[in-house]
């Protein structure tokens, strides 16, 4: 999905990107559902799914997106696609990425979904620059975000509102001038708000054990 996207990216069909974009997120949030339901660990001993997690997540999450934000002229200059692909190369490989309660370090590189409103909203080149420089530095911030397939309380809820956003997308990218004209764009960040409050909520800052 994610080369298909890059392949769309280069041939300007910024809509078809975005669109293949969504399916990756939503296959990545049962990988690992579906990894566990057919054994993985029993039939391949031998094979790391985590480290093919993330080397898919970081493909899927930072440089697709980086590129989408490129393609779309949502950054001044191609240039400015260094800063996430540094910053999360830098929080992807910490050992401490995810903490022992179930929670992302640091900002947990949602690039898809910044590329995405940047191009739905044209935010301004130097708006979405700063931006993109705001969130990069958010992921060296020692914050706890929300995992919502490890969640304990209000599990159903946010899968259940995850699954709702990804369609609403879905349905914004398929037809951005309409969704333009519409304030559903901005209605869908409902959702994202929802994600950060209940982050800041369940999780807030980290303290390490002593």
């Amino acid at each position: 999905m994610g080369v298909a996207a890059l392949l769309a990216i280069s041939e300007g069909n910024l809509s078809r990107a975005a669109l293949l974009m969504l399916v990756a997120l939503a296959i990545d949030s049962v990988d690992g559902a579906m990894a566990r339901a057919v054994e993985v660990e029993r039939v391949l001993p031998g094979f790391d799914g985590r480290r093919l997690d993330d080397i898919v997540d970081y493909f899927n999450y930072v440089i697709v997106p980086v590129v989408f934000m490129a393609g779309a002229g949502s950054l001044p200059h191609w240039t400015w696609t260094a800063v996430p692909v540094l910053a999360s190369g830098y929080g992807f490989s910490l050992s401490a990425a995810k903490t022992d309660d179930g929670f992302f370090l640091g900002f947990p590189s949602y690039w898809n979904a910044l590329a995405l409103y940047l191009w739905l909203l044209e935010v301004p080149p130097v708006a979405g620059a700063a931006i993109v420089l705001f969130l990069a530095a958010a992921v060296f911030v020692p914050l706890k975000y929300i995992y919502p397939s490890h969640l304990r309380v209000w599990y159903r809820t946010t899968l259940a509102l995850s699954a709702a956003w990804m369609i609403w997308m879905a349905l914004c990218v398929a037809d951005p001038e309409r969704a333009r004209s519409l304030p559903i764009v901005e209605l869908s960040l409902a959702y994202p708000l929802y994600y950060a409050v209940l982050s800041f909520w369940l999780g807030g800052w980290h303290r390490p054990s002593p």
